[in-house]
């Protein structure tokens, strides 16, 4: 007899009258709110403008939320396209079913369209973003527990997850492999964080580093699911993804080291500066050029003050100036004009 486990819900919905509140959507929801919030503040510590992880986000999220859902769709076709199957259920996302490769590789187009827009470096947004997004993938895990999915082996240890009878499914108690990963996703976070302040990571690296300690723990948890899946020699499709995307990911941390070590200068553009189509300073070298030819065009203090003699006027060259700005030299003069 279990004496301790984790209860699931039993239902993952709650109908407000005829709307119904899905936990598995507000799991979604609360991490895209940590990741802008957590995006925003990195951001503005790097040198950019308030509001703009958001404004990037508006179009990073959808392309994401459509990137996950085809990848699962894809990899899990039997589950919406086999036998006694219904394809209409391909598009009930509430139900479960974002695959986090085609999250990321979808958003990415969508954050790279947002950041063309506002005139930033893409690999800049993603370094200010990819603890956020970590932890919105801690956040979105719990959705997997108000669904009850996501589960491994069956165990009797003391934080097992209680699961119920249902379509496809046994009752009884697992390894929370939901719970595992999301605590894996916090430490990811903190890493990034950690390795970022350390190591003054830029132009995508931080972002490289969290793709790759995210597929470490990916890999091993992937390894512990039994529910049904691809194998290619043995392992599962999501594993070989992993180390796919880890090897990549880390050649990418040591080429962009190299080619181009320290962090962005700049990070945004000051938009709201005249000239510019974007709003940035308008060609400063140009206007520099322009001061220093109006400077060198004025004359000089000097220039203006001192008398100009000309050996075709000598007799101009030795007459005294009497001027009223100078009364002493007006007076020390005087003699001179009597005698004559």
């Amino acid at each position: 007899m279990d004496l301790a486990y984790i209860p699931s819900p039993s239902t993952g919905v709650i109908h407000l009258g005829p709307i119904p509140l899905r936990g598995y959507a507000f799991c979604i929801i609360i991490g895209v709110f940590v990741a802008v919030w957590l995006g925003n503040r990195r951001w503005i510590a790097r040198g950019g403008k308030p509001g703009t992880v958001a404004d990037i986000a508006v179009w990073a999220v959808p392309f994401g939320l459509v990137g996950g859902r085809l990848y699962h769709v894809i990899t899990d076709y039997q589950l919406y396209f086999g036998e006694g199957r219904n394809w209409v259920d391909a598009f009930k996302i509430w139900e479960g079913g974002l695959g986090i490769w085609g999250a990321i590789a979808l958003g990415a187009v969508g954050a790279w369209i947002g950041c063309r827009l506002r005139g930033i470096p893409l690999p800049a947004w993603a370094d200010a973003l990819a603890p956020g997004i970590a932890l919105a993938q801690a956040c979105g895990r719990w959705g997997n527990w108000f669904n009850q999915e996501l589960y491994g082996r069956a165990t009797d240890l003391p934080w097992a997850v209680e699961i119920t009878a249902g379509p496809n499914r046994d009752a009884g108690t697992y390894h929370p492999t939901f719970l595992y990963e999301s605590l894996w996703c916090i430490g990811v976070a903190l890493l990034v964080i950690w390795a970022d302040r350390r190591f003054t990571l830029g132009h995508g690296r931080a972002f490289a580093l969290y793709v790759a300690a995210y597929c470490v723990g990916r890999g091993w948890i992937e390894y512990m699911r039994v529910d049904e899946a691809h194998h290619i020699l043995g392992l599962r499709l999501n594993v070989w993804t992993s180390i796919v995307v880890f090897v990549l990911a880390v050649v990418y941390l040591v080429l962009s080291a190299k080619l181009r070590p320290g962090r962005e200068a700049v990070v945004e553009p000051d938009r709201d500066a005249p000239g510019g189509k974007d709003g940035d300073k308008a060609a400063p070298a140009e206007a520099d050029a322009g001061a220093a030819a109006a400077d060198a065009q004025k004359p000089g203090p000097a220039e203006s003050k001192a008398p100009v003699l000309t050996k075709s006027d000598p007799a101009d060259a030795k007459a005294p100036v009497l001027t009223k700005d100078d009364p002493a030299k007006a007076e020390a003069d005087a003699p001179e004009a009597g005698k004559r």
